[in-house]
């Protein structure tokens, strides 16, 4: 009798290790994804797939690229780019011609020509300024702070819709991009000047 007691406690004992296995197992799989998305967007890694830039466009009320794009106008994109100190900060190219409702990427190039770490942001700004609320950027390095190492060179992009939205007598967007270097960070403290400020791109 004791046996079959003792057994039957066992096999609690075992049903309910068991179900905390299952139970624990469940929800590192439910936080699995959030998890993986607060781990990227901390180390500046993007994570939109093309379903979440997708739903993103469509929540905003714009085309998404699948047939929705409006072909019958032309939108030059200018790139335009503003260092203030001393590193070179340029696009891959200085202009483009996208359709409105159209996903399109343009790659911008960062170096760190000082012999020491630096942190810094860009700000981006658009002409003429009603352009601003039509210029949809779904993934921009303009999002995030950046340190690089002395002579250190990165490659980010931009990825863009032009809302169709935008009005018929603007044909031309240009997009800049102003680079300051973080004070207080990368060995530049509040106050003091960054070694060899002053050279600009």
């Amino acid at each position: 009798m004791r046996f079959l007691a003792a057994l039957h406690r066992d096999n609690r004992q075992l049903l309910m290790k068991l179900a905390l296995i299952v139970a624990l197992m469940f929800g590192f799989g439910y936080a699995l994804v959030p998890l993986y998305k607060a781990i990227c967007e901390a180390l500046g890694i993007n994570v939109l797939s093309l379903s979440e830039r997708q739903t993103l466009l469509a929540d905003k009320g714009i085309a998404n690229g699948n047939g929705q794009v409006d072909y019958s106008r032309e939108i030059t994109v200018e790139f335009d780019t503003n260092a203030r100190g001393p590193w070179d900060f340029k696009p891959a190219v200085r202009h483009m011609t996208v359709h409105p409702g159209e996903l399109s990427q343009v790659m911008y190039e960062f170096r760190n020509k000082q012999d020491r770490t630096m942190a810094a942001q860009a700000i981006p700004s658009y002409a003429p300024m009603q352009a601003s609320a039509h210029f949809n950027k779904l993934e921009c390095f303009c999002f995030n702070e950046y340190t690089l190492k002395p002579g250190e060179t990165k490659q980010w992009p931009v990825v863009f819709v032009i809302d169709p939205k935008l009005p018929k007598d603007v044909k031309t967007i240009t997009l800049s991009y102003t680079f300051f270097e973080v004070a207080g960070k990368g060995g530049v403290k509040l106050g003091e000047a960054p070694k060899g400020a002053g050279a600009a791109l």
